[in-house]
């Protein structure tokens, strides 16, 4: 074989490895009785219970933050998060969680927020008069 060919091989077999381990590691979100049952890190898409209160004592432990979440599928479960608390944490409208559970506790890795627009909360109403352009 021509050194050509072989290193064209080379390089179709390291693209296909590539292909096949980033599709491998993408997932779908999932839930918290999914995550019971797998122990693998995965990532869950929720809302937090603001009925409940956040543990987060800077002075004691500035890498634990507490609080509980309520999943998609409406199941209820304490989340344990290993680092600070996000800012306007209590503003968000929905949190993807990425870890996996430890009994009973989810333990995060990771914590994305998506936040109300500060667009959106102070529209301004504009009211625009109506001009005579006919000269009368």
């Amino acid at each position: 074989m021509k050194k050509g060919s072989i290193f064209g091989m080379v390089v179709i077999a390291t693209a296909i490895a590539v292909i096949i381990s980033v599709t491998s590691k993408t997932s779908s979100y999932s839930n918290f009785k999914e995550a019971k049952s797998s122990g693998a890190e995965l990532s869950i898409v929720g809302h937090l219970d603001k009925n409940k209160a956040l543990y987060y004592d800077a002075a004691k432990d500035a890498n634990y933050f507490s609080f509980f979440m309520t999943d998609k599928k409406g199941q209820e479960c304490k989340v344990v998060y290993a680092g600070t608390k996000p800012e306007d944490f209590e503003r968000s409208e929905q949190i993807v969680l990425t870890g996996q559970m430890a009994g009973n506790e989810f333990h995060a890795s990771r914590i994305l927020m998506k936040c109300p627009s500060k667009y959106t909360q102070d529209k301004l109403n504009v009211k625009v008069a109506e001009t005579n352009t006919s000269g009368i």
